[in-house]
C-alpha cells in the first residue's frame, strides 16, 4: 500500500530546514548505497555532522506525532532520516532498498520507506519518486511537507531533475506489524473506530471494534 500524508512539517520546522540545508554540508550519495550505488547520482548531507543529527530530531519528531503515520505504519524502529539533495542533472536510477540495515547497538528489517519531501513542487522540474506496484507505475511527487510511505519491497527511481533543486529526507521503518495486509487490517478497524466514537460517543458497536482491534494487535505484533 502506498500511503501520502499531508502537512507532516509544521510551516516553521519547514523553513528552518530547509534554510539549514542550504549551508549544510553535502556529500556523495553513493556512500550509503549497496546494490543501487553503480544508479545513484545524487547528494546527501554529512550524516555524521551536527546538523544532521539536528535536523533528524525534527523529522522524527513529526513522524511521531503524525496519528495518520502511526496508524498505517505502526512502527517498532524508524532509522534516522538522510537528507538528499538533487541538482540539475542528477537522479536515482531503478532499486530497491536494503533488507537490512544496522545502526548503533540494533540490526533493523527494513518494512517500510519514507520519504518526506522538503521543496515546493513548483521550485523544481522531474525528480518524481516513481514506485513499481502490481497496478503499474506510481509516481509521487507532494508539497513540501508532506510524505508518502511505500513497502520497502518495491522498485523505485527518483528522475531527473531537470530544473531547480529537489531536497528530501528519506527514512525506513521496522513495523510492529510485519504483514502488509494485516497492517492495513488494524489501520483500516482503527479508522472506523475514531468515526464511530467521533459520530456517536462510545457505543456497544465502537468496544466490539475496539475489542477486536487490541487482540489482533496482540496477535500480530512483534516486539
Amino acid at each position: 500500500m502506498i500511503f501520502c500524508i499531508g502537512n507532516v512539517l509544521t510551516p516553521d520546522e519547514l523553513n528552518w530546514i530547509t534554510s539549514q540545508l542550504l549551508n549544510g554540508e553535502f556529500v556523495d550519495g553513493k556512500i550509503t548505497a549497496a546494490v543501487g550505488a553503480s544508479v545513484k547520482e545524487n547528494l546527501q548531507l554529512n550524516a555524521n555532522s551536527t546538523l544532521a543529527n539536528e535536523l533528524n530530531k525534527v523529522v522524527i519528531q513529526a513522524l511521531r506525532r503524525a496519528q495518520p503515520f502511526q496508524m498505517a505504519v505502526r512502527p517498532k524502529i524508524i532509522r534516522p532520516a538522510i537528507f538528499s539533495k538533487y541538482e540539475l542533472g542528477m537522479k536515482y536510477g531503478t532499486h530497491i532498498d536494503n533488507a537490512l540495515m544496522a545502526g548503533e547497538n540494533y540490526m533493523m528489517r527494513t518494512d517500510l520507506s519514507v520519504t518526506v519531501f522538503l521543496s515546493p513542487t513548483s521550485s523544481y522540474t522531474g525528480g518524481e519518486l516513481v514506485i513499481e506496484s502490481p497496478h503499474g507505475e506510481q509516481p509521487v511527487k507532494l508539497d513540501a511537507g508532506a510524505l508518502v510511505v511505500y513497502p520497502s519491497t518495491s522498485l523505485h527511481r527518483v528522475e531527473m531533475v531537470t530544473q531547480g533543486v529537489r531536497f528530501a529526507a528519506v527514512t525506513w521503518v521496522q513495523s510492529l506489524i510485519r504483514d502488509a495486509h494485516q497492517r492495513e487490517i488494524l489501520l483500516d478497524l482503527d479508522t472506523a473506530m475514531q468515526s464511530i466514537f467521533e459520530k456517536h460517543g462510545k457505543t456497544p458497536e465502537f468496544d466490539s471494534l475496539c475489542k477486536t482491534f487490541t487482540n489482533l494487535l496482540r496477535l500480530w505484533a512483534e516486539v
